[in-house]
């Protein structure tokens, strides 16, 4: 008997045999702050930021005499969240929060001899809801329970005038963002959801009646559906409709989406590994990528976060993020900028020294110099090497 043939008066039909699809069709996609992470874009650029700004040493400075002094951090400096929270985790989970939603929120939970905040645990940006009455700030409440404003930590940026909060990236970027969701849930829908018709089922020699083709679509879904084979004459092809355009058009789509993104959450996409066309990062000019992204990009965020830090702690002390290990050069152009500080006197060779780890030059060290360069002269000029370059 034919593979295609009738199964009489009691044959189900393929709407009884096949369950039927979730009725999702493509369209527009509502963007949260949890819902934005599925983009890799987002997650990558809110990834670099907190990793560069948490991963900066924390210095406590004042000012003597006009000089820049170091003094010892309180212990809110150190572990702010107590014992088994860390500065580095604090400042990640806070600057995450920042970037994400523009606001970062904590209970102060203990205080030390001068009423400053001892301790602060962050909690949920979602569990906060700010209470303003006749346009002052009032109170907070988290997780149902009021709040008084001097017992919460509350870090913003991205501000606008009259507002108590930050605002947030997302939200100025859910539109983008949207679009790149959206074409997500259209490439489910395209392949998965039976948004349109995901293939076609033809015989090639001969016209179908209705009720043939009724039962061959109920037959071929019924072995598909179970990853089972297939089994047909020479006379039948199937082919998927338009998929290599739609997967074509949903990834250019996706590509000017990252960029897109990139663009709101003030992180260039080539540091993200976002394709970026007519421009490449090189080894020869990556210290002077990282410099411009320092100042253009991540530098305002880290002069917020020390006045935030500063005020911690009492008056004339001030906080400083180290952004020096954002700037670590080859070897070659560190030295060559520790001799330029020298030759002109603006660092000792002791303090060189001191940055790279070293300790102070011994006697027996100077010494040597005198034996190889002769006391109180240049170095001498290294002689060539054979065949190499003079």
């Amino acid at each position: 008997m034919s593979l295609f043939s009738g199964r009489g008066a009691h044959a189900q039909s393929a709407d009884q045999l096949i369950p039927p699809r979730h009725a999702q069709r493509a369209g527009s996609a509502t963007v949260t702050a949890d819902t934005a992470l599925r983009n890799s874009a987002v997650w990558a650029c809110l990834r670099l930021r907190a990793n560069l700004v948490s991963t900066m040493p924390v210095d406590l400075y004042r000012r003597v005499g006009g000089i820049q002094v170091e003094v010892p951090k309180p212990p809110v400096l150190i572990n702010p969240g107590g014992e088994s929270v860390s500065m580095l985790e604090w400042l990640y989970s806070s600057q995450f929060d920042l970037d994400r939603s523009g606001n970062c929120f904590g209970l102060v939970t203990a205080k030390d001899g001068l009423g400053f905040p001892a301790r602060i645990e962050l909690v949920p940006v979602a569990d906060v809801t700010v209470i303003i009455r006749k346009g002052k700030l009032h109170k907070y409440r988290i997780g149902g329970t009021e709040y008084e404003p001097a017992d919460v930590w509350h870090e913003k940026q991205y501000t606008m005038s009259g507002l108590h909060v930050g605002l947030s990236p997302v939200a100025y970027a859910a539109w983008s963002i949207g679009e790149y969701l959206s074409i997500q849930q259209f490439a489910l829908d395209w392949f998965s959801n039976g948004a349109v018709p995901s293939a076609h089922l033809k015989n090639t020699a001969k016209t179908i009646a209705p009720d043939k083709a009724e039962e061959t679509k109920r037959r071929f879904k019924a072995a598909t559906a179970n990853q089972d084979l297939f089994v047909t004459g020479q006379d039948w092809e199937y082919k998927m409709i338009q998929a290599e355009a739609a997967g074509a058009d949903w990834i250019e789509a996706k590509r000017y989406g990252i960029g897109d993104i990139a663009r709101f959450f003030d992180c260039p996409g080539d540091l993200i590994d976002a394709a970026v066309s007519g421009s490449a990062v090189t080894y020869a000019n990556m210290t002077q990528r990282n410099l411009q992204f320092l100042v253009m990009s991540l530098g305002p965020a880290i002069i917020r976060r020390e006045a935030a830090l500063s005020s911690l702690t009492s008056r004339p002390r001030f906080v400083k993020l180290n952004a020096d290990a954002l700037l670590r050069m080859d070897p070659q152009a560190r030295a060559a900028m520790f001799r330029t500080q020298i030759e002109s006197r603006q660092l000792a060779p002791s303090e060189a020294r001191e940055l790279e780890d070293r300790p102070p030059f011994t006697d027996s060290q100077l010494a040597e110099f005198d034996r190889l360069f002769g006391k109180g002269t240049t170095p001498a000029p290294q002689p060539a090497i054979p065949g190499g370059t003079p």
